[in-house]
């Protein structure tokens, strides 16, 4: 199967044909995908070479012009390191544009520390107004994609990742996804989680929800799957299984039960740096995302038992936890 970021330069590529709004900006990383498109629109297909402080304002002038910009580099590059100018340029000059991310958290395990960014939702969620999508499959990045260019002069961010769920949901760009019903607590898994949370909980009373959209945070949702399974007790317990920093999103689900008395753990990459290269599954395992991992984490936390009956899988040596009592 490809991956998210081998749909992404074809889907850009065709919206480049279909609509004149529709800029790219590149800085060296990913210009091999854009080879024909910069041959057919030379003028909207734009390197700016390794400067990724420029690729950000360029991104922003073409949106100050009435072009609609895709800007795309990795996670730390797109994100972390130019985040003034996303802050300034985009935010307080109120242009949008899509900013479109590759090699978030731990996707490539050899580029080191440098090339990873598993905080970049939770800086993003300091800026107002952003839509964030985190598709799980190639399909659903494809479509998320389109909604993002499609979307006015809205600021998009979309997270692609190398990691896949084994199938697609149908997505829309706005809100969670019931896939299992429970009675003894809510376990919401984002993006590429979601077949590491349902190979943890399977044969446990838990409902599932999975979101690839988590800016604006479907609070409904949330709120009504919350209250229906609360184990008879009447204090909902919330589990937020991310593949980015934990906890990043347990303030919305705060937010969103705030006159209701409940629990809520968010688990995702650890805040510690593990300075060892090693593969993608073994950072999913040292972070505790893996099934048998996220099963006992996630059955100890609602008190649902079973923690040793889950699917095979590396133990959590270094996992990212946030626990929150209301």
């Amino acid at each position: 199967m490809d991956t998210m970021r081998d749909r992404f330069a074809p889907v850009v590529s065709a919206l480049l044909d279909e609509d004149p709004r529709v800029a790219v900006v590149l800085a060296a990383i990913g210009v091999d995908g854009f080879v024909e498109a910069a041959r057919r629109h030379p003028d909207r297909v734009i390197d700016v070479g390794i400067r990724e402080q420029l690729l950000i304002g360029t991104g922003a002038g073409l949106a100050l012009a009435g072009l609609r910009p895709v800007v795309h580099t990795f996670a730390s590059f797109l994100v972390e390191r130019p985040f003034e100018q996303v802050k300034l340029d985009f935010g307080h000059q109120g242009v949008g544009g899509v900013l479109v991310s590759a090699a978030g958290s731990f996707d490539w395990p050899s580029g080191g520390f440098t090339h990873m960014s598993p905080g970049d939702v939770a800086l993003m969620d300091t800026l107002d107004g952003w839509t964030v999508h985190v598709p799980g499959h190639p399909d659903e990045a494809e479509t998320l994609l389109r909604h993002a260019v499609a979307a006015g002069d809205d600021k998009v961010y979309v997270r692609l990742s190398v990691q896949s769920n084994a199938a697609a949901f149908p997505v829309d760009g706005r809100g969670f996804h019931l896939v299992r019903e429970g009675g003894r607590g809510v376990v919401l898994a984002v993006g590429t989680m979601l077949d590491h949370v349902l190979a943890a909980t399977e044969g446990l009373d838990v409902t599932v929800l999975y979101a690839t959209t988590v800016r604006p945070f479907d609070a409904r949702t949330l709120r009504r799957a919350a209250l229906a399974a609360t184990g008879g007790t009447g204090t909902p317990d919330v589990v937020v299984v991310e593949p980015y920093l934990a906890g990043t999103s347990t303030a919305a689900v705060a937010e969103a039960l705030v006159d209701v008395p409940h629990r809520v753990l968010g688990l995702g990459v650890g805040r510690r740096e593990l300075r060892r290269y090693g593969t993608i599954e073994e950072h999913v395992a040292a972070h505790g995302l893996d099934a048998r991992s996220l099963r006992e984490r996630i059955s100890g936390f609602l008190g649902t038992g079973g923690s040793g009956d889950g699917p095979g899988g590396g133990s959590g040596g270094d996992t990212g936890e946030e626990s929150v009592r209301d």
